[in-house]
């Protein structure tokens, strides 16, 4: 959320900025201004900007906005409520923009974060194959004709409904235990390399046959590689909780 939020700015500070400006041609220290604006927004967002490609599209923005003017299209019924939305919009960006600046993370949050995910990740990783179905009866159906001798690939190509992996019969490649849904998951830590879990497992995406392709020792990324992924894991949930509060705040 937080960083769709930054992204959000960027372009409002693009296009809202032209569409509440005069017609006539910005001085050259607004313009400045706005390359500034953007520049930090981006900056935040993750982004980075050509400051030379900004300019130009500044430039054919108030270009846009002239002949808009020129043909009435701010005159039109609905332009008020549109650029109230807007508005409205990039309010709702910004103050959570300002609780986060408020509101900084330091180092000890990121690394208990990062130990935290470690954790739960565990020391192996597993390779495996995944049929999901509608229902139990289907799962129990593909768990006959496997016990049968057929063909986990086969079957997956098949009758999958796994669209990520179907196509490679099945094969999710490598995953930490945490990456899958629970009862996936701890179904799978505790197979057998070759074998397939002989009750199906269900999830709120439907019933699950997944068979034990391989095992291997985690190397789970240093903190640093990941520091910055945590940090807008974490912002992110922090704006989460700062619209969660004024929901509560504002509910009788």
């Amino acid at each position: 959320m937080y960083k769709f939020l930054l992204t959000t700015v960027l372009m409002f500070s693009v296009v809202f900025i032209a569409a509440v400006s005069p017609v006539s041609a910005a001085p050259d220290s607004t313009e400045h201004e706005w390359v500034d604006i953007v520049k930090k927004d981006a900056r935040e967002a993750g982004n980075t900007l050509d400051e030379q490609a900004l300019v130009a599209a500044l430039k054919a923005n108030e270009l846009l906005v002239n002949e808009a003017v020129r043909l009435g299209i701010d005159k039109q019924p609905d332009f008020a409520a549109r650029l109230e939305m807007k508005r409205r919009e990039l309010l709702a960006v910004l103050v959570v923009k300002d609780y986060l600046e408020k509101n900084p993370l330091d180092e000890k949050m990121l690394k208990a974060e990062y130990d935290r995910i470690k954790a739960l990740a565990g020391d192996k990783e597993y390779s495996a194959r995944h049929i999901q179905l509608k229902t139990e009866a289907e799962a129990k159906a593909v768990i006959a004709e496997l016990a049968k001798g057929a063909d986990f690939a086969k079957l997956a190509k098949e009758k999958s409904l796994d669209t990520a992996s179907k196509d490679k019969g099945g094969l999710t490649g490598w995953v930490a235990k945490n990456m899958l849904k629970p009862p996936l998951g701890n179904a799978l830590s505790k197979l057998q390399k070759g074998l397939y879990n002989t009750v199906p497992l269900q999830t709120e995406a439907g019933w699950h046959v997944m068979k034990l392709e391989g095992v291997r020792d985690l190397k789970f990324p240093a903190y640093d590689k990941i520091k910055e992924q945590l940090r807008q894991r974490l912002k992110a949930q922090q704006a989460n909780r700062f619209v969660e509060s004024l929901r509560t705040r504002a509910t009788p």
